[in-house]
């Protein structure tokens, strides 16, 4: 942006001024209008319209900023609503508008003119209280085991996606079991175990502690542990995602672990937002800051020790990059390095493996139809892999291109990729090698 444009930005009036929207200005100003991010953009190939992409988005922003349009607007609520916050703009953007930022605060700013649906609220609830949040997942994890998921599946519109994504949750992989052994000798590593990953994805949880401690890190408990806050801000919800945060930050700073690892796409990003969140308490903000420089992509810390070789595992796999992976955290690497570590494991290229699979959190639930018009093009290319596993690292892609899998009578399921390394070191002490 030339001079002469940012002191005119900086100039107009505010119309919302102390609020979260106020705050990100700079970035308002920051975006040029080039349209780069047009076709990155998930919703804006799927929809063909303007104000569903990053650039109309940000002309919202500014108009309820200067006051041209209300926070309540019908316009306004409906498309940010309808972002799915992949950030794929950010990676596209050649003038570093932090638009990952700008939409939590404009959902924080316009979240008191209109509600967020029930059952957004009612699954935000749960997330931000350990007793309900188990509750919750106790009865996922017992439904599921009944089988009733797979057959509900069958039914159309959100109640059968509903249900084949908590049927997708199903890990497809029965790693003999095996204690690990290794000699601490790269650091200690606190695992942030998650709300999702440790409700119903808890092998991948202990796969992702024993093939760390294969390779040479020693695992620290971090009790007191709770819920990372992604959620919650995304959805607006940021006096939750702070106090969530604040709870964080006592409970791995008490680890007194080197690293902080997620295995989770989303929670790692938020994570490693922790010192922007927190930016503006006294007390936590530079502990926030030091947190999340600690904070590392399990395939991160892999990807440094080698990984070191297992057995081999015959599979035709293709790689989904998360969003909140690739675009937000900029891992790419890695997460290729350990699936093609791993002998006899042929990895096959996913085209527009880095696109949105329309997952977004509880996205899928709320925009039915846009996210299913999102993962329609993800499918279509899982298929003409010929995999007969996607292999992707965040729970909510797992569970979106689980569904849509077996929605569509594919036989490829979705498997985390730390999973298949955990079966490589499984089977290569089942064959009584030494690991």
């Amino acid at each position: 942006m030339d001079t002469g444009r940012a002191l005119a930005a900086s100039s107009t009036p505010c119309a919302l001024p102390g609020t979260p929207l106020a705050d990100v200005r700079a970035g308002i100003d920051a975006c040029v209008h080039c349209g780069f991010c047009l076709e990155a953009c998930p919703t804006y190939t799927a929809l063909d319209d303007e104000n569903d992409s990053p650039r109309g988005r940000i002309v919202l922003m500014r108009s309820v900023l200067e006051g041209d349009l209300p926070p309540g607007d019908d316009a306004v609520q409906e498309h940010i609503a309808r972002c799915l916050g992949c950030r794929a703009c950010e990676t596209a953007c050649p003038s570093g508008v932090p638009y990952g930022q700008m939409l939590e605060a404009t959902r924080a700013t316009i979240a008191p003119y209109r509600p967020a649906p029930l059952l957004a609220r009612l699954g935000l609830k749960s997330f931000a209280f350990p007793r309900l949040l188990a509750a919750a997942m106790w009865m996922s994890r017992l439904l599921r085991a009944t089988g009733l998921p797979r057959v509900l599946a069958r039914m159309p519109g959100r109640m059968g996606f509903a249900n084949a994504m908590l049927a997708g949750s199903a890990t497809p992989i029965a790693a003999p079991p095996y204690e690990p052994a290794g000699d601490g000798s790269r650091g200690t590593a606190a695992l942030l175990t998650g709300c999702v990953m440790e409700g119903l994805f808890t092998d991948a949880n202990r796969a992702t502690e024993r093939v760390l401690t294969v390779n040479g890190y020693a695992m620290r408990g971090a009790p007191g542990q709770r819920c990372c806050g992604a959620l919650h801000a995304h959805s607006g919800d940021m006096d939750a995602a702070r106090a969530l945060a604040r709870r964080n930050v006592d409970a791995f700073e008490q680890s007194g672990a080197d690293h902080v690892v997620t295995n989770s796409a989303g929670c790692g990003a938020m994570m490693k937002e922790y010192g922007h969140l927190l930016a503006g308490d006294a007390r936590y903000a530079d502990r926030a800051a030091r947190l999340a420089e600690r904070v590392r992509d399990a395939t991160q810390l892999l990807a440094e020790a080698g990984p070191k070789p297992g057995a081999p595992v015959p599979e035709r796999i293709t790689y989904d990059a998360p969003c909140h992976l690739v675009h937000a955290q900029r891992i790419t690497a890695p997460p290729l390095q350990v699936l093609r570590s791993i002998p006899g494991l042929e990895v096959v290229p996913l085209a527009d493996a880095d696109r949105c699979c329309g997952a977004a959190g509880i996205y899928s639930l709320i925009e039915p139809a846009t996210s299913h018009a999102v993962l329609a093009p993800k499918l279509a290319h899982i298929a003409a892999t010929g995999a007969t596993m996607v292999a992707t690292g965040n729970p909510g892609c797992l569970m979106q291109i689980g569904a849509g899998l077996r929605m569509s009578g594919s036989s490829a399921r979705a498997v985390h990729p730390i999973e298949l390394l955990d079966l490589s070191y499984a089977r290569m002490h089942a064959a009584g090698k030494d690991g």
